[in-house]
This record gives C-alpha cells, sequence and structure tokens, in this order.
C-alpha cells in the first residue's frame, strides 16, 4: 500500500515518513506538485499529504489537479498548513477535495490515528474489488457451464434419439420379415446400436464415479502392448469404418505399468476414438509409445481438423467439443475429461501437445512404468 507526501522541505518529508512508516506501507515522497502528478501517473496511492505553501503550484492548486483527472478523483487528501487555518482557507481546501486539515507542527497521533483510517478504508476498498472480480469470474464460468449443459442436453437428445430409432425400426422389422439374412443384418444393427448407447452411458456414469470418488482401481502388473492391443480392438469398427490408416509403435522391450488394465485400455481407446471422429475419411492416426526414465510416454497423433486456438486451454473440460464445420457435434464432449481424470487417478499427466487446423492434433499422455 503506497502513500504520498508532498512538501518542498527535506526536512518534513523524512520526519513525516518517519512517523508513519510501518510494515506494508510504501512512502512517495515529492518536493513540488509537479513531481507529485509525475508520481500519481505511474502509481495509486492511499491518501495524500499536501503541504499547502509550496512554490510553484501549491497544494490548492496540486489537489484540484487531483480531483480532475479520473485516476485520482478518489484519493483522500489531508492538508498540511504551517499558516492560519482561518474559515476562508479550510473552505478552500474542502472546496478543493480535502478531507481535514492538520496544523504543523503536527501531532504524531493524530496523524497516525487520522492515517489509519484512510489506510484501512483503501484496504477494504481493495478486498471488495478483488471480491467483486471474483463475483464476475464465477458468474462467468457459471453462465458457461450454464450453456454447457444446455448443449451437453442437446447432444444426449441427439445421440439417445437416433439409436433409440434404429432399434424400433428393427423391432419393427423383426416383426415382419421372413428372411434369415434380412433379420441377421437388423440383428447386427441393432447390436451395434445398443453397443454404442451403453458406452455413453458408462462413460457418463465413469464421470460421476470419478466426482463421487466412487472409482476404485483394480491395479495390477500389466503390459501396455495388451492394453494397446485392447484399445485398438474395441476402436477398430470405427476406424474401419472410415478407412483410417491406423499406426502401432510400441517398444520392443516389453513396458510394464502397475496399473488397471482396463481403465488404461480405456483411456487409449476413448483418445483413438477422439482422433477417429475428428479424421476425415482417409486420414492417418498414429499410436507411440517411448519409455523415459520411470514414465512412459504415449502420443495419439490424427491429421484431422485441429483444435481453434481458443479451444485448446478447454479441450479437458467436460462437454468441450470442437467444431467439426458440418453437421451436428459428435458424442457427448466427455471422453478427453474422463481420460484426464483416469491417467490422474493412475498417478500420470496428459495434454494437447500440438495442433493445428486443419492438419491434426497430438495428445501426450504420461504414466509411471515399473522394471
Amino acid at each position: 500500500m503506497k502513500f504520498l507526501l508532498v512538501d518542498d522541505l527535506d526536512e518534513n518529508l523524512l520526519a513525516l515518513e518517519a512517523l508513519l512508516r510501518r510494515d506494508g506501507l510504501e512512502c512517495l515522497k515529492a518536493r513540488s506538485g509537479d513531481e507529485a502528478l509525475e508520481l500519481l501517473l505511474v502509481h495509486e496511492v492511499a491518501l495524500a499529504l499536501l503541504d499547502v505553501q509550496m512554490p510553484g503550484m501549491d497544494g490548492f492548486e496540486l489537489a484540484e489537479f487531483l480531483r480532475g483527472n479520473e485516476r485520482t478523483r478518489h484519493v483522500p487528501i489531508i492538508f498540511l498548513t504551517a499558516g492560519s487555518a482561518d474559515a476562508q482557507r479550510r473552505f478552500r481546501g474542502y472546496e478543493a477535495g480535502a478531507v481535514d486539515f492538520l496544523q504543523k507542527p503536527i501531532d504524531a497521533g493524530v496523524l497516525r490515528s487520522k492515517s489509519e483510517v484512510f489506510f484501512n478504508l483503501y484496504e477494504q476498498r481493495r478486498q471488495i474489488m478483488e471480491q467483486r472480480d471474483a463475483l464476475e469470474r464465477m458468474t462467468r464460468s457459471l453462465q458457461l457451464a450454464d450453456r454447457r449443459k444446455n448443449a451437453f442436453l442437446g447432444m444426449v437428445g441427439h445421440e439417445l434419439r437416433n439409436p433409440i430409432a434404429a432399434l424400433g425400426a428393427g423391432v419393427h422389422l423383426l416383426g415382419r420379415s421372413r428372411s434369415d439374412e434380412a433379420m441377421e443384418q437388423v440383428r447386427d444393427q441393432m447390436g451395434r446400436q445398443v453397443a454404442h448407447m451403453t458406452r455413453l452411458i458408462e462413460d457418463l456414469l465413469d464421470v460421476a464415479r470419478i466426482d463421487q470418488g466412487k472409482i476404485v482401481l483394480r491395479t495390477g502388473r500389466m503390459l501396455l502392448a495388451d492394453a494397446v492391443a485392447l484399445a485398438v480392438e474395441i476402436t477398430r469398427p470405427q476406424i474401419d469404418a472410415r478407412e483410417h490408416r491406423l499406426t502401432i509403435d510400441l517398444p520392443e522391450a516389453p513396458i510394464w505399468l502397475d496399473a488397471d488394465h482396463a481403465r488404461i485400455a480405456q483411456i487409449l481407446s476413448n483418445l483413438l476414438a477422439n482422433a477417429a471422429r475428428y479424421t476425415e475419411p482417409g486420414g492417418a492416426i498414429s499410436l507411440t509409445a517411448q519409455r523415459t526414465g520411470t514414465q512412459v510416454a504415449i502420443e495419439v497423433t490424427d491429421t484431422g481438423v485441429g483444435i481453434p486456438q481458443d479451444m485448446q486451454s478447454q479441450v479437458f473440460d467436460l462437454f468441450a467439443q470442437v467444431d467439426r464445420g458440418h453437421g451436428p457435434a459428435d458424442g457427448l464432449g466427455i471422453g478427453l475429461a474422463l481420460v484426464r481424470q483416469l491417467v490422474a487417478l493412475h498417478g500420470g499427466g496428459i495434454q494437447l501437445k500440438e495442433s493445428t487446423v486443419g492438419q491434426g492434433s497430438t495428445f501426450l499422455v504420461r504414466l509411471p512404468c515399473i522394471d
């Protein structure tokens, strides 16, 4: 907290500074009105103590400048005067914006007590402004959460309506069809839709379980390659359907983890599914792993639509989705949020390593490994 002393005599400045010195206070000293104005251009002060009688710009003129400037108009001013403090001078001082007059020689106790009042008011005002800013940030956060909730509800409706419609149509066809081949096709389609809905619901339940601290990892010694194989098996239909080129590059030496096999596979399959979702048909997806010390670094790279710069900081937020530029959003926007939570439960970390719009993205997962 800073305060301003203005007096043309050095001895007065030193004496006043000594009277008010305490921890948490910084004294700005000026020997003229011009010096004071220069200081006030770059510093915010809690209180200004102005000598009335100075050569050049006197205290009254300086106070009028302070009151005329938006930056300094609310700074409390106490005038210090060695001359007479008659009614006319006091009236001019109050008209210029003073809150008080103190007669020299200054009573140390009076100066400290009056100054402390304004220092406390300044601190309270600063705290109120910080609280106001925090409330504004919280309000913006809640508004964003509300918008995302509404978008999420719309996506849930879209994601569940299509499979349910397909299942309804399948039931209808099964009741009318007499062809074994047609019935088999309908059953296959219904199976895919049920699997899709089951995956969506499981992801939603996993997010709720993690938030409530109800997910328990069943950890044990496992090979990373086994989890990769399971993740590829899970996402292979989605990758093949869009004719993506999938490349897997693992080190020859086995990488062992003390982890939950199913959850590690879930982490990797979610990343691969995310890459497939945002990569145009015929694009490329790769998964590579490399051990570095006591960690394994796993990268999932795609040649997809990429993530705009303004979205990159939100990509792991719940319900956040990248606009693919055509058609409705795909999925619920919980995959990457779930991945981050599962990685954290394993003592690791995840980041968006790089992403360029129109060129693709790379996600980097780091997990602790064992010998």
